[in-house]
């Protein structure tokens, strides 16, 4: 492809010759998606919709696309539900305390849009419960007891046949 025309000729006459050569060629046969409906046709459109929609195919995170408020709000569950993979005890603590000072600031601030209530979280519970996850996953991960071995002895064929008291 050359890049330019000879003086007189239009752009659009250029790119149609090139999408008809294309089709002739069969460049666009057994494309992904031909023939299927596009998707979100029947909604309307939004800036903000196809830029977290972009980002989920891309493979980013979209929570930083959040008001504040449900931010924190999801950062609550996450933390609640992943509480286990912390490594201590006073690194749970802290983790705690950083999120209630985060909440505190954000109702000290003036609300933005409407309200979004985030509870705070409570240290001992998830302390207790990062405790209790870390002694399951413990317990899981023991080796089981080896068998006692089998007695021996003068008595001890009788013992086995239940003639002992």
């Amino acid at each position: 492809m050359s890049g330019r025309e000879p003086v007189g000729r239009r752009f659009e006459d250029r790119v149609e010759r090139l999408v008809r050569e294309a089709l002739d060629r069969g460049d666009f046969d057994d494309l992904p998606g031909a023939g299927a409906p596009l998707r979100g046709l029947d909604r309307e459109f939004s800036a903000e919709q196809w830029a977290a929609d972009k980002a989920r195919r891309e493979g980013f995170d979209v929570t930083g696309m959040l008001p504040p408020a449900l931010a924190l709000r999801r950062e609550r569950e996450v933390l609640a539900r992943d509480v286990h993979e912390l490594t201590s005890e006073g690194v749970v603590r802290e983790v705690v305390a950083g999120f209630n000072d985060r909440v505190r600031e954000l109702y000290r601030r003036p609300a933005e849009g409407p309200f979004v209530a985030v509870a705070l979280l409570d240290a001992d519970a998830l302390v207790g419960e990062w405790t209790q996850r870390r002694r399951a996953e413990a317990a899981a991960r023991a080796p089981a007891p080896e068998p006692a071995p089998p007695a021996r002895g003068r008595f001890a064929r009788w013992r086995r046949r239940g003639h002992a008291r």
